[in-house]
């Protein structure tokens, strides 16, 4: 793969991890540049390992993985954006939210991600580095997902809890994006 392939990748398998740490921003309304860059390391950690994984299981799994991918993506984006939309009208006006939890961070980051390993089950089929790959599209989901926190933030500072509720909607028509996309493929 040439590099500016390489680039488009690792650009187009980090939006989704993008609308979600906008999503995450907002709920924090205002996370630290140190929360930001730990969510993007999260992030970016996930979405190096999967298409690892993805490759490593090639051909073998690849009618398993593709046949789950999708379900796993929905069930996981769908159950944190619910939590975001209820969370951000469950509370009062006035009450601050900290950082998410490890745990939040991480199962979204999985959510965002299960398409990287889709990915890495056909790179397998090509005669590519897949670790220059995948530390591609790890750097460039860490940067995005750092950038898409702190312009949550902003958002979060005018918009409260819409912003918040409209990262959870994002997170959750990501999740049904995924599905409906992988459901109608031919």
């Amino acid at each position: 793969m040439s590099p500016i392939s390489i680039g488009v990748l690792a650009v187009s398998m980090s939006v989704d991890a993008f609308i979600a740490s906008v999503g995450k921003g907002a709920s924090a309304r205002r996370p630290s540049f140190g929360n930001a860059i730990r969510t993007g390391a999260i992030f970016g950690l996930v979405e190096t390992i999967t298409p690892l994984i993805g490759w490593s299981a090639g051909v073998a799994a690849s009618q398993y993985v593709a046949q789950v991918d999708h379900w796993i993506a929905f069930l996981l984006l769908a159950a944190v954006g619910v939590h975001m939309v209820f969370q951000a009208w469950a509370r009062d006006a006035e009450e601050e939210v900290g950082p998410s939890s490890l745990w939040t961070t991480t199962v979204t980051a999985v959510g965002t991600s299960l398409d990287a390993m889709a990915v890495g089950v056909s790179l397998a089929f090509l005669d590519v580095n897949i670790f220059i790959i995948a530390s591609a599209i790890g750097l460039a989901t860490m940067v995005m997902s750092s950038t898409g926190m702190l312009a949550g933030r902003f958002l979060g500072k005018r918009f409260g809890r819409v912003a918040e509720a409209v990262g959870g909607c994002a997170l959750f028509g990501l999740g049904a994006l995924i599905l409906f996309e992988h459901l109608t493929a031919v």
